[in-house]
Formats: C-alpha cells, sequence, structure tokens
C-alpha cells in the first residue's frame, strides 16, 4: 500500500515538473518571441525564420555538444529501445532550441519540446526510483511523461494519454501505462492552465454554433459521404507529406549544418514574403500563424487556388524548417493541413455549413493518418474546439484515412504493431545468440575418436567440421550408424560430413531459425562472407536469450 501511495505521488510529480516547464517554453515560445515576430515588419518576419535556425543550430552544437534535433521522435524511439534510455542533460539545449525554432517563426509545433521534455523526465524519474517500479514495466514513465507534455501544451489531457499510447505504433497501443499517464496528463493539465487559462487552442464552438442565435450546426447524410471524401483526401496527403518528411531528414542529416541553415532561412523568407503578399497575413509563420490559419480558413469567399496554394506553402514551410535542422513536432503542422484540406473538401460538397464543419473533420483525419493517431485525431478535435459536432463524420473521415494511408507514417521510429518477447528475440541479430566457444574436428579425425573422444565426452551429437579455419560441413553421431564400427579407426570424418548450408552474420535470429527448421537441424553453423567458421546458433540459445542478454549487460 505505501509503494502504492508513492507511485501515485510520482506520477503527480511527474505531471507537475512537466506542466511547469511546458508553461515555461510556451511563454518563451510564443509571448516572448513569436507574438512580438508577427507583429514585427515583413522585412523582419522575413527574416526570423533563417535567424531561429541558426540559433537552434549553434545550441546544438555548443551546449548540445552535437545533438541532432530530434525531439518527439527521441519519444518513440527511446519507447522501442530495450532500455529506454533519455538523457536529462539534453533536455535544456533541446528546450532552448526548440524555443528558438519556434519562437522565431520556424513552421513546426511546440509539442515536439513538449513530449520530449515530459519523457526525459519521466525515464529520468523510473531510473532513479527502481525499487520503487522494479516491478511496473520500464517504459510507464517515459510514455507518462510524453502523455503530460501533451496534455499540457494543448490544454487536452485526454489527446495526451491516446497520443502516447497510440504514437509508438501504426496499428496497436503501448500497455501497462494507463493509469500513470492518466494520472500525470491531468496533473500537467491543471499545472499548465493554471497560468494560460481553459480556453481550448481552437476556440471554434463559438463559430460553429453561434452564428445564429440559438442555432445548432447539423450533419445530413450528404455530410458523411463529405466526410468520406475529406478522410480520402486526408490519407492521400499524408502519404505526400510523410514522402516530405523523409526527404527533409535526409537534407538534415546529410548536408553540413552552415548549408542547411542558410538555404532553410532564404526559402523560409520567400515563403514568408510571397505568402504576406497573396494574402496579407502571417500564415506562414509558426505552428498556425499565430490562429490566423484558422480565422482564414474558415472566413467565405476563398477560391480553391488560394487554398491549395496555401496547403502547399504550409508544407514547403514545414519541410524546409525540419531539413535545415530546426526543433519542434509535426502534431499541429498536421492539423494546419488537415483545417486547410477539410475547407478544400468542403468547397466540392457545396454545402455552406460543411465550410465551417468540413475543416475540423480535415484536422482529425490528416492528424490521424500522418502519426497513425486515429483515437487521438478524434479526440483532440473534441478537445481543442469544445464542438461534439465533429465527433461521428470525425471517425468516418479518421477511418477512411487509415485505409488509403498505408503502412506511411511521418514517424520513422513507429513500428506497425507490439511484438512479444519470442517475437521480439526473432528480429535480433543473429550475433546475439551466437556461440563462438564451440569444438570443432578436423577432417581426418576417425570416427572412432569422434564418437569416443568427442562427441559421448562433451555429450553433443553433433559438430561442426573445420578445415584450417573454414567451414567444411556437420558430421553426426547418428551418421556412423550407416559405418560398420569395425572400419571406424579407418574412416575420417570428411567421408560421412554432411554439408548443411550455414547461416550469414546478416542474418536475423528468424532466418537463422527458418534455416534450422528447412535441414531439420537443432543447430546450424554460422560463416562469414569469405566462408570462415565463425560458430554456431541452437535453438535452446534463442530460447534463452532472454538470460543471455540480461547476463551480457550486467556485465557491460
Amino acid at each position: 500500500m505505501r509503494n502504492r501511495i508513492l507511485r501515485f505521488l510520482a506520477y503527480g510529480i511527474l505531471g507537475l515538473l512537466t506542466g511547469l516547464i511546458v508553461a515555461l517554453l510556451e511563454f518563451t515560445a510564443v509571448t516572448l518571441l513569436l507574438d512580438r515576430v508577427l507583429e514585427a515588419p515583413l522585412w523582419q518576419k522575413a527574416l526570423a525564420p533563417g535567424l531561429g535556425l541558426l540559433a537552434a543550430a549553434l545550441i546544438l552544437k555548443v551546449i548540445g555538444r552535437g545533438l541532432d534535433p530530434a525531439t518527439s521522435e527521441e519519444y518513440i524511439a527511446a519507447y522501442h529501445d530495450r532500455r529506454p534510455r533519455v538523457r536529462l542533460s539534453h533536455l535544456p539545449p533541446r528546450f532552448m532550441a526548440g524555443a528558438a525554432t519556434i519562437g522565431m517563426g520556424g513552421a513546426m509545433g511546440l509539442e515536439g519540446p513538449s513530449i520530449y521534455t515530459g519523457a526525459t523526465i519521466g525515464a529520468s524519474m523510473q531510473h532513479r526510483l527502481k525499487w520503487l517500479f522494479r516491478d511496473k514495466d520500464d517504459r510507464s514513465l517515459l510514455v507518462a511523461g510524453a502523455a503530460a507534455g501533451v496534455a499540457a501544451i494543448f490544454k487536452t489531457p485526454a489527446t495526451g494519454v491516446l497520443f502516447a499510447l497510440e504514437s509508438p505504433y501504426k496499428g496497436d497501443m503501448a500497455r501497462r501505462a494507463l493509469l500513470p499517464a492518466l494520472v500525470a496528463a491531468a496533473v500537467s493539465y491543471v499545472t499548465f492552465v493554471s497560468f494560460f487559462g481553459t480556453t481550448p487552442i481552437f476556440d471554434a464552438k463559438e463559430i460553429l454554433q453561434g452564428l445564429t442565435e440559438g442555432e445548432v450546426l447539423r450533419f445530413d447524410s450528404r455530410d458523411l459521404w463529405g466526410a468520406a471524401l475529406v478522410g480520402l483526401m486526408a490519407g492521400l496527403g499524408s502519404v505526400f507529406f510523410a514522402r516530405m518528411v523523409m526527404i527533409a531528414k535526409k537534407i538534415s542529416h546529410d548536408v553540413p549544418a552552415w548549408q542547411r541553415v542558410i538555404g532553410g532561412g532564404a526559402i523560409m523568407a520567400a515563403i514568408v514574403v510571397l505568402v504576406d503578399q497573396v494574402y496579407e497575413l502571417p500564415l506562414a509563420l509558426g505552428p498556425a500563424g499565430g490562429g490566423s490559419v484558422l480565422e482564414w480558413v474558415l472566413q467565405p469567399g476563398h477560391s480553391m487556388g488560394l487554398l491549395v496554394l496555401l496547403l502547399g506553402l504550409r508544407m514547403l514551410a514545414t519541410s524546409t524548417t525540419l531539413g535545415a535542422g530546426g526543433v519542434g513536432g509535426l502534431f499541429i503542422p498536421l492539423t494546419v493541413f488537415g483545417l486547410i484540406t477539410g475547407r478544400i473538401a468542403g468547397e466540392l460538397v457545396g454545402n455552406p455549413d460543411a465550410l465551417r464543419l468540413f475543416p475540423f473533420i480535415g484536422l482529425a483525419a490528416f492528424l490521424g493518418a500522418g502519426y497513425r493517431t486515429p483515437l487521438a485525431a478524434v479526440m483532440f478535435v473534441a478537445e481543442s474546439t469544445g464542438a461534439t459536432e465533429v465527433v461521428v463524420p470525425g471517425l468516418i473521415a479518421v477511418a477512411v484515412s487509415q485505409v488509403f494511408v498505408g503502412a506511411t507514417s511521418v514517424s520513422a521510429n513507429q513500428r506497425d504493431t507490439r511484438i512479444g518477447h519470442l517475437e521480439r528475440r526473432f528480429r535480433m541479430p543473429i550475433t546475439s545468440a551466437i556461440r563462438t566457444d564451440v569444438d570443432t574436428v578436423p577432417p581426418d579425425m576417425s570416427l572412432s575418436d569422434f564418437v569416443w573422444n568427442h562427441a559421448l565426452k562433451r555429450k553433443e551429437l553433433s559438430a561442426p567440421v573445420v578445415d584450417d579455419g573454414r567451414y567444411v560441413g556437420m558430421v553426426r553421431v547418428h551418421d556412423t550408424a550407416d559405418v560398420d564400427r569395425s572400419q571406424w579407426s579407418s574412416v575420417k570424418v570428411s567421408e560421412i560430413a554432411r554439408w548443411v548450408e550455414p547461416a550469414r552474420l546478416s542474418m536475423t535470429l528468424r532466418e537463422a531459425t527458418l534455416a534450422m527448421e528447412d535441414q531439420g537441424l537443432e543447430q546450424i553453423p554460422v560463416t562469414d562472407v569469405s566462408g570462415k567458421f565463425v560458430g554456431v546458433v541452437t535453438a535452446d540459445a534463442i530460447l534463452k536469450l532472454d538470460e543471455i542478454l540480461e547476463e551480457t549487460e550486467g556485465s557491460g
């Protein structure tokens, strides 16, 4: 009972710390920086994103000692590590780099640094309190911290829980972290809204329902078919953007930092100027143009060309910020793409109510498809807008978008589904279970020596035959029965050795197991590319891999 109380206290402290740090992030990036950039002259707006990228690159290089800009991706990657490793010392530089990137107008979201903040604090707490969580999953506070980060920055505690549970997988959910995530998200939300109020980040209920006094927005069967169209468009759009993200990440990894910053800053400056000239609003800056994107999308009278152009420019701005090494998340950019896509679908349907309803349906569909988090996407729309009218058509749009997005995701570290212990072992390299201390036999050894002095003495029914380091085949005690015992002393093992196709060092344990099954073996020899004998892998070694790994980690 005492430990249970202490664990709940730890969940609450995690939520409190995450809420406080995320509140500081919001104040620094938005209140101190972005709000001023949005009100600055055009030439300053154009230069601001490049300066933010430069600041982020310097912070990561100097203070972070060469850290990469990943934040929310670090959470997903850490979740899938055997022993999650996210360092608390990496939090300050990534926090500052995220504030610089987004505060100066980079087209990414604050949820990236927020998720990283919570996940890092959670993992660090669990590592330091091993005695308290020894009977719990070693990722529970990592997940709870990520949930707390989303809950705070978006003022959406339920979305935070669902996103943290859904995002590690494309078609599954994390387990054994629900209760810690609920408590941490609730405390983080309360902490954050104590500073910034409880108003939803998309205050759309008034827009949706207050057009005429007493009017309630309703949807009919035509709107449900339109929601399916939104889902189709969002799914295809997510596939396209995911490819842009893949290219941007490759550029971020391969191109020198100074070239990325200069090129990214120049492209962002051109986008900012173009958007200002065409739309007369700062729609390209920050996560959502300081809220101006939503306001503009919900206004009537926009041409299809302007909508499509804005969608393309926002995608380009986000991928440019990412490719230039900016620090931030893709959650809010996906919602912005969804708002615009939904409005485009509303124009195609032609229903006046659809122009107000479909942007939020598109928000859910694009977010759910981009991150493969359908439940979190629908919940986010409901929580962040306060408009329950979008839930049913939103579910339809999200379901359709999941069909068309296929296996694509904006996250490179997401896995398809959760796998069990045995399946996890099978995905490991063959080197994790190889035995190198194997007693081999030379090809000129007699059968008599093999049976009496090798096999029975070592209790091994087979052995690799190796000639000057090169693998020749396998000899088995069973095969000696084909030779008259009186001739064992004169017959060499090379004469009865059986060729067994060896495993390669590049194989996984699954591939090695299939090779053993195909050849009816309990063990398989392993050779390198030159045919030199390396060792063997046995079925018992694969089944006992957990013990082997524990011994290895314990001695490291």
